[in-house]
């Protein structure tokens, strides 16, 4: 069984965003506070971290996490990997270094700007990680976690999704193939970005993302990666089709 955590659930911007008095960055229900996208993946055995996002300390801080084995990621934009840095506490409780996966664009990104984490004669303190590389068509294994890579499409930028057992995460995405939605159907849980009500050229709507949710026929969906822009959680959801739920910064559950 894995447990799943949302650790944020925000665009690029997060919300509330800078500056913006609309409702939704003045609500008082915290659901509508979002962190950026990122989830935790714990089974028996390991803990794994999708995407360390700028919220990645403070991620970690409020879910009370001392541990995690690895962290994956889905593609190179900062929004997704740019609290790498605040992997160097784990380096130190556990004594080892932090196994990385990522593809190669995502890894061009780590490399130039984390530059100083891999510098022949490096300081002390500074993060400790192990690349390896995420093959789009081939399996891998975290321990007893399988992850099976499904690349989508953020308009020109090819993403990693994963299908894990009964579980897929896909975020950042405007193009699914069928070869892709092959992959993900027969999944019990689908986690799917829905960015706002209105159309976005490199992000699903809400409403592709219900079509979407539909034709995959998933029982349990959960929609992520929101902006302000998708109004509030507790009028939203009572939208949405029975099967789909808005993700929310905390929520837990299992698959």
């Amino acid at each position: 069984m894995l447990h799943i955590t949302i650790l944020g659930s925000g665009t690029s911007t997060g919300v509330p965003l800078i500056g913006c008095n609309c409702e939704v960055c003045l609500s008082k229900d915290p659901r509508d506070a979002r962190l950026r996208t990122s989830i935790k993946i714990q089974s028996e055995n390991k803990a794994v971290v999708i995407d360390t996002t700028p919220d990645f300390r403070y991620q970690m801080l409020r879910t009370k996490t001392t541990h995690i084995d690895a962290v994956v990621f889905t593609h190179p934009h900062r929004d997704h990997y740019a609290g790498l840095d605040d992997i160097r506490p784990f380096n130190f409780f556990s004594g080892k270094s932090m196994p990385i996966y990522a593809n190669t664009i995502t890894q061009v990104a780590i490399k130039r700007d984390f530059y100083y984490a891999f510098e022949a004669d490096k300081d002390a303190g500074l993060p400790e990680m192990q690349l390896l590389t995420i093959e789009p068509t081939a399996s891998f294994k975290i321990g007893d976690i399988e992850l099976m890579p499904i690349e989508v499409m953020h308009r020109d930028m090819p993403v990693l999704g994963f299908r894990i057992g009964d579980f897929t995460y896909i975020t950042d995405a405007n193009y699914i193939s069928e070869e892709a939605k092959a992959q993900i159907k027969g999944s019990k849980v689908l986690i799917l970005s829905a960015l706002r009500p209105q159309p976005h050229p490199t992000h699903f709507s809400l409403a592709e993302s219900i079509a979407l949710a539909t034709e995959l026929e998933v029982p349990e969906v959960y929609f992520t990666h929101f902006s302000h822009q998708i109004g509030l959680q507790a009028q939203i959801e009572q939208q949405l089709p029975s099967f789909i739920r808005m993700a929310y910064d905390g929520l837990q559950f299992s698959v």
